[in-house]
């Protein structure tokens, strides 16, 4: 059993005085419910409802209000503990879009029942964008759960000793390689919780084949789910079988599709496919001061949910195994669809919902920065690359626009340092923290170290 960092955030979640009906999002097979069956043993009771089943929709079918819903449980699932107990009691249900009249009950659980601890989750929470059926603001909390991150993934291979290094700044030299050589086949294998549980016993990605074939066939089943006409099934499927190959890169809409689809329906769906967390839109910003102000009418760099299912899909596989550097990999993509993955780890918990690049506003420019990281007010570039300071040319021309922070970050595969660099184009210093690949999931805490 891996233990997912989002056990932490359930656990705060109930301690919470105020506390709200949670809804857990996320795309297919990343954990969601397994983690909350581990989560309940911690109760004093606990019941676990599956909507897809019938056996369990007739708990709703036949109340009106969660307090029927709950005296019905108390006779039936929860003998021995009355409502008025002080015992905590915590109710799942689960695949909670099959059934919408519940979602309208999650607000009366909140005002009526608000010693019962609620948590509902789904892996088709997306049907609902057909119904027009929403969740009741103001009367639930959300908490976005993805796949295995770099620290989860180490529990997952039995290499959990090394997690102690990863918010550390002075390793030994042969920790950072064992680090290192970890990130990178962490980076081939990716972070679905199933694929990492086969990888540690085999050992083998050749093993894993039937797996990513899998849950790809799963996100294809879905499809019909996601959409509402035949046109748009089509096109979810198409990208869904292609659109893998452009991980990491900024690329038309209409070249994500390819063949009939043009760029509008191409784009529709594929907000419909990020609204699902099967893949991340980062839209490009050209400013250096908050608030980031993604530029929306541009083409974004394409993030998908996680890189394991990206190599077996793009057929990149091999090339991590010819290559000592994950920065060679795929064209240096590889590196950019690994470090956008885990940087999720780092917006989530600063409670941060896109994810940006800058691009300079001007015509014929060629500068780019990877990411843009909004840290206490600052926003910070991140580039993803190795070699020598002089060569951060974009990096040089981001410092260099007026009001831009006096913090940069590289991601590479060397060890922690930190440098002061003499900006070529203004000859004013900034700070360059320099962060090895398997601490970007750290990277607030470390930026704030060094402000």
């Amino acid at each position: 059993m891996i233990e997912r960092n989002i056990i932490h955030e359930l656990r705060r979640w109930s301690g919470k005085r105020n506390r709200k009906p949670l809804v857990i999002r996320g795309a297919r097979q990343v954990g969601k419910t397994t983690v909350v069956k581990q989560f309940a043993r911690e109760f004093d009771a606990h019941v676990i409802l599956n909507l897809e089943l019938e056996s369990d929709r007739a708990y709703f079918q036949s109340a009106s209000t969660p307090a029927e819903v709950m005296e019905i449980l108390y006779l039936t699932k929860l003998k021995g503990y009355p409502p008025d107990s002080s015992k905590r009691v915590l109710l799942f249900i689960d695949e909670i879009q099959s059934m919408p009249k519940v979602i309208g009950m999650l607000r009366y659980f909140y005002e009526d029942m608000p010693q019962l601890y609620v948590i509902a989750a789904g892996s088709r929470l997306q049907e609902l964008f057909k119904t027009g059926v929403s969740f009741p603001v103001g009367r639930v909390e959300y908490m976005t759960m993805r796949p295995c991150f770099f620290d989860e993934y180490l529990d997952g291979v039995g290499e959990l000793p090394l997690k102690q290094y990863l918010g550390q700044k002075d390793i030994p030299e042969s920790i950072h390689n064992l680090l290192i050589r970890q990130f990178q086949q962490y980076a081939l294998v990716g972070g679905m919780p199933e694929v990492v549980m086969e990888y540690a016993d085999a050992k083998s990605v050749s093993q894993l084949a039937p797996l990513y074939k899998g849950l790809l066939q799963s996100y294809d089943e879905d499809v019909e789910k996601y959409a509402s006409t035949a046109a748009k099934v089509a096109t979810l499927r198409h990208i869904l079988r292609y659109g893998w190959q452009y991980a990491g890169q900024t690329v038309s809409f209409a070249r994500i599709g390819g063949g009939s689809f043009n760029s509008k329906v191409v784009h529709q769906a594929m907000e419909l496919l990020e609204r699902a967390f099967i893949v991340s839109l980062d839209y490009p910003t050209s400013t250096v001061t908050p608030p980031l102000q993604a530029a929306l009418s541009k083409f974004p760099k394409y993030i998908w949910l996680d890189s394991g299912l990206v190599n077996f899909s793009a057929g990149i596989q091999v090339e991590y195994l010819s290559n000592k550097s994950l920065t060679d990999v795929w064209r240096g993509h590889a590196v950019e669809q690994i470090v956008g993955q885990e940087l999720w780890q780092v917006l989530d918990r600063n409670y941060i919902d896109s994810q940006s690049f800058w691009a300079k506003d001007k015509a014929g420019s060629t500068a780019e920065i990877d990411f843009i990281l909004p840290v206490d007010g600052r926003l910070i570039p991140v580039e993803v690359k190795s070699g020598a300071n002089a060569h951060l040319r974009s990096l040089q021309s981001y410092m260099s626009v007026p009001g831009a922070s006096d913090i940069a970050v590289r991601v590479w595969p060397g060890r922690y340092s930190v440098d002061e660099i003499t900006n070529v184009y203004t000859q004013k210093t900034f700070k360059l923290i320099n962060v090895p690949f398997y601490c970007v999931g750290r990277l607030d805490e470390i930026i704030r170290s060094n402000m």
